[in-house]
C-alpha cells in the first residue's frame, strides 16, 4: 500500500468540523471500516470519513473537492464490484447514519442512507407495513433503491423506486438538495435507476404498503438432476400465478443450516422459493401446485413472519466471502434457455455458489417504461450468476463458470439489471438503460456532476 499524501491542514480542518469519525491507515479502526462485504476486493483508502449527519457528509465531498481525491460512496457496502471502496482515495460512509421514521397514519417512513433493509423491515413490520426492497437484510437501502431494488414483495408492489416519494441529496459541488415529482422532477426521475452518479442521497421518504406481518413463504427442494422438468413445469404454472405471488428458483448445493436435514447438506438441488403478499389462506391454495410437483426432497413452504422469511437468504451471502457475478434479464424461460440452465447448474464445483432465477412481472410493468432511469420493465426473469467461495482458493475456477454459463445465455439477453452488474465498461452500462435513456442520464449528469466528481459507481460520464 502506498501512503497518500494530503492536505494536512485540510484534513485538520475536516476532522475539527467532523462529528462521526475521520480515519486514517494508521489508526487502529482502519482495518475494520476499510472492509466491505466482497472479500475479493481489496483496496486501501487514503481517507475513511464516517458521517454522522448531513453536515459530515457536505464537509466530507467539499474536502474531497478541494484535495482532488477520488470519492467512494458506502452505505452497506454491498456493491458486487467493490464500488464503495477505492485505492487512494476517501471513503465517504454512511453506515453510521441509521435514523427511520414510519408514520403509520400517512403510511410513509422516512429512512438515512446508512439503513440496511433488515432495519427498516423490522420498523415498518411493527405496524403490518413495508418497502419493497431485496432479499438480504444486510444490504443497504440506498444502493439497492437507487438502482431499482428487487425482492419479494416486487410483484405486488412493485420495486423500490415504485414506492420512493423523495429523496434529500448532497450534490458534487457540496450542497443541499431535495428532489420529489414536484421538486427537481428531472432529478428525481434520475436517481430512480441511475445510481450514485447525481450525488449522495442522504435520506429518503418511502410509501408503505400493508404486509402480514404473517406470509405464505419458504423453498420446496428437489435433486438437481430435476432442474429440467421442475423449471418446464414452473415456467408453464407461473403464467397464471397473481401478483401476490414473487417466485426466485436456486440452483445450488443445499446449504448446512438447521432448518435442512443432515442428510441433505451439501446435496445439489433446484429449489423453488415463495412469497405470497397477501392471505396466507389465499397463499396456501396459489402455492399448492408447485408443493405438489413431483416428488420434493423437502417442503419449508409455509406460514412464517415475513421478517423470517426475508432473512432466510442471509447465511448465504455474509461479508467476507469471495462473489463474482455475471447477471442477464431474459424474455422467457424457452426450452433452450432451460436446457442451458439445467446443464451449467450441474457443472457448479463451490458448495458456496448459488444462482437465483428472479420472476418479474406484475406491478413492475404497472410503471411507465420512460417514467424512470430503470430499464427492463418489461422483461420476464432476470438470472444472476453467483460464483462464490469461501477464500481465493477455488474463485478462479468458479468465476470462469459464471463466464462460460453467461456467454451461453448470450443469445437470449434481453437487458442487464444496473444493480447486478461487474465492473464491465460503459458499453454494458449503455446496453443497461438503452440508448436512450442513457442520453437523457448523461444530460442529467452534465447538469449535476459535470466534472464526473461521482464516478466510482456504474458510471454515467457527462460526455
Amino acid at each position: 500500500m502506498t501512503e497518500t499524501k494530503l492536505d494536512e491542514a485540510a484534513l485538520g480542518e475536516l476532522r475539527g468540523s467532523f462529528r462521526g469519525q475521520v480515519i486514517r491507515p494508521a489508526d487502529p479502526a482502519y482495518e475494520e471500516h476499510r472492509k466491505i462485504w466482497n472479500g475479493s476486493i481489496d483496496r486501501f483508502p487514503a481517507v475513511i470519513a464516517r458521517c454522522a449527519g448531513v453536515a459530515d457528509v457536505i464537509a466530507a465531498v467539499r474536502f474531497a473537492r478541494h484535495t482532488d481525491l477520488p470519492v467512494a460512496v458506502r452505505s452497506g457496502g454491498h456493491s458486487f464490484p467493490g464500488l464503495s471502496l477505492c485505492d487512494g482515495g476517501i471513503v465517504i460512509d454512511l453506515g453510521m447514519m441509521k435514523g427511520i421514521r414510519v408514520d403509520p397514519e400517512t403510511g410513509t417512513a422516512r429512512a438515512q442512507a446508512g439503513v440496511l433493509l433488515g432495519e427498516l423491515d423490522r420498523e415498518s413490520q411493527a405496524f403490518g407495513l413495508a418497502v419493497p426492497a431485496g432479499i438480504v437484510t444486510h444490504t443497504g437501502l440506498a444502493g439497492l433503491t437507487l438502482g431499482g431494488g428487487i425482492g419479494w414483495l416486487m410483484r405486488k408492489y412493485g420495486l423500490t423506486i415504485d414506492q420512493l416519494v423523495a429523496v434529500d441529496m448532497v450534490t458534487a459541488g457540496g450542497e443541499f438538495v431535495k428532489a420529489s415529482e414536484e421538486e427537481n422532477a428531472e432529478l428525481f426521475w434520475g436517481v430512480r435507476g441511475g445510481g450514485g452518479n447525481f450525488g449522495i442521497v442522504t435520506e429518503f421518504e418511502f410509501r408503505l404498503n400493508p404486509l402480514g406481518p404473517m406470509v405464505m413463504a419458504g423453498p420446496i427442494f428437489w435433486p438437481m438432476e430435476e432442474s429440467p422438468n421442475v423449471l418446464r413445469f414452473y415456467r408453464d404454472w407461473i403464467t397464471d400465478v397473481p401478483d401476490e405471488l414473487t417466485t426466485i428458483v436456486v440452483h445450488r448445493m443445499a446449504p448446512s443450516l438447521p432448518v435442512i436435514p443432515p442428510e441433505l447438506h451439501g446435496v445439489p438441488v433446484v429449489a423453488v422459493t415463495c412469497c405470497y403478499a397477501g392471505p396466507v389462506e389465499d397463499g396456501e391454495k396459489v402455492v399448492r401446485p408447485i408443493k405438489e410437483f413431483g416428488s420434493p426432497l423437502l417442503d419449508l413452504c409455509a406460514p412464517k413472519p415475513f421478517l423470517t422469511h426475508q432473512a432466510m437468504f442471509d447465511p448465504s451471502f455474509p461479508a467476507g466471502w469471495w462473489y463474482y457475478f455475471r447477471s442477464c434479464d431474459l424474455t422467457t424461460l424457452t426450452d433452450e434457455v432451460i436446457d442451458i440452465v439445467a446443464d451449467h447448474a450441474a457443472r457448479m464445483t463451490s458448495p458456496l455458489t448459488a444462482f437465483p432465477i428472479f420472476h418479474l412481472g406484475g406491478a413492475i410493468t404497472g410503471v411507465g417504461e420512460d417514467d424512470t432511469a430503470f430499464s427492463g420493465r418489461s422483461a420476464g426473469h432476470t438470472v444472476n450468476i453467483n460464483a462464490t467461495t469461501a477464500t481465493r482458493e477455488g474463485f478462479d475456477e468458479e468465476r470462469e463458470w459464471s463466464r462460460t454459463f453467461w456467454s451461453a445465455l448470450e443469445p437470449f439477453h434481453a437487458g442487464v439489471y444496473v444493480n447486478f452488474l461487474m465492473d464491465e465498461g460503459e458499453d454494458r452500462i449503455r446496453q443497461a438503460y438503452g440508448a436512450r435513456k442513457f442520453d437523457r442520464l448523461q444530460a442529467l449528469k452534465r447538469t449535476h456532476d459535470p466534472d464526473n466528481f461521482f464516478k466510482l459507481n456504474q458510471n454515467i460520464p457527462p460526455g
